[in-house]
């Protein structure tokens, strides 16, 4: 194999690799563009027009992904799986990683969309250097643009797989996207409803990529995922990669669901009224007190079918404990 498709083993131990391109007998090309990042350019004449960039690990305790990520490109360096489209695979916090932590001193994926400029430290300049990759990636004119950043949770949830499709206001979210998530195994899509600073809405909001948040069960440690279902996921990515999706995908039983609230920390002060061990998409009755803040802030369940995802109130000020969602149908969908 390739040493390029060593990218995680490379990462891992901190080292530049001493080739920096590397070609497959297939006549694909591998680049190294710096720590954690390796472009893959199929053989022009085999190209698609499709530029796929897959990232992992900007949480780097969330090990299964990072696993998946890196036996695609071990795949794609033996010659087992001949890509047709053009993709950029990005470890998202090498330290972190290396640290098995979720982050050292700030959330990676709070910093996007000029939220690194307001910050300082190395998860700050890690911000910048993703968006820059990106947006060199994605700058060739006239191809399709597809992100998927791979995650998993801090805790369990009822729906174990979903995603989260950012948003762009006078862009309609694409039900074609929302059915090759579908039989990527993803059972839930959050549809946002407002802009926000991670890197797929980054991705989504300023490049004009598709892009989606894949969550993909619980958090674990490598080689301890075996709980851990990525067999559609897997299988979908491969035939992105190599460009034989088969047609007829449908959303049938998917769960849509649209974003009521956001929960904001504003002190230490704050209290979030939900057991430590509750898992997202766990139903809140009306009437029910969710968080209390300074200042007399309430927040209280008001909605039909009301959901909890990502509640953690041991996040910094100023930024989401929690976001309280609702069921929503296809209706709006392009």
């Amino acid at each position: 194999m390739l040493a390029l498709g060593k990218l995680l083993e490379l990462t891992l131990a901190g080292r530049e690799p001493a080739e920096k391109t590397q070609l497959t007998v297939e006549g694909v090309r591998m680049r190294w563009m710096g720590e954690g990042a390796l472009e893959v350019r199929p053989p022009e004449a085999r190209d698609n027009g499709m530029d796929l960039l897959l990232s992992a690990g900007i949480h780097g305790n969330e090990t299964a992904p990072i696993e998946l990520l890196d036996e695609l490109l071990h795949g794609i360096a033996r010659g087992e799986i001949k890509p047709r489209a053009r993709i950029l695979f990005l470890f998202g916090n090498p330290e972190a990683i290396r640290k098995g932590e979720r982050y050292l001193d700030q959330d990676v994926n709070r910093l996007f969309n000029g939220r690194h400029e307001l910050s300082s430290g190395s998860e700050a300049l890690r911000a910048c250097e993703l968006e820059r990759l990106a947006t060199t990636f994605f700058s060739v004119p006239e191809r399709t643009r597809l992100h998927y950043d791979l995650h998993t949770a801090i805790r369990g949830s009822k729906i174990e797989q979903f995603a989260l499709y950012p948003y762009k206001e006078g862009r309609q979210h694409s039900r074609r996207e929302l059915e090759r998530l579908s039989a990527a195994g993803m059972e839930a899509v959050l549809l946002q409803s407002k802009p926000s600073i991670t890197f797929t809405a980054f991705t989504y909001e300023t490049l004009d990529a598709e892009a989606f948040t894949l969550e993909l069960g619980k958090a674990r440690p490598f080689g301890q995922n075996e709980q851990i279902k990525l067999d559609k996921l897997e299988m979908r990515l491969r035939q992105i990669i190599e460009g034989n999706e088969p047609e007829g995908d449908q959303l049938d039983g998917m769960q849509l669901f649209s974003v009521a609230r956001e929960i904001i920390k504003h002190s230490d002060s704050f209290h979030l009224h939900l057991p430590a061990d509750i898992e997202n998409f766990s139903e809140l009755s009306k009437g029910y007190l969710l968080a209390e803040d300074l200042a007399q802030t309430r927040w209280i369940v008001e909605e039909e079918g009301a959901r909890i995802i990502f509640p953690n109130p041991k996040v910094k000020n100023g930024l989401r404990a929690g976001i309280l969602i609702v069921p929503t149908t296809a209706e709006q969908l392009g």
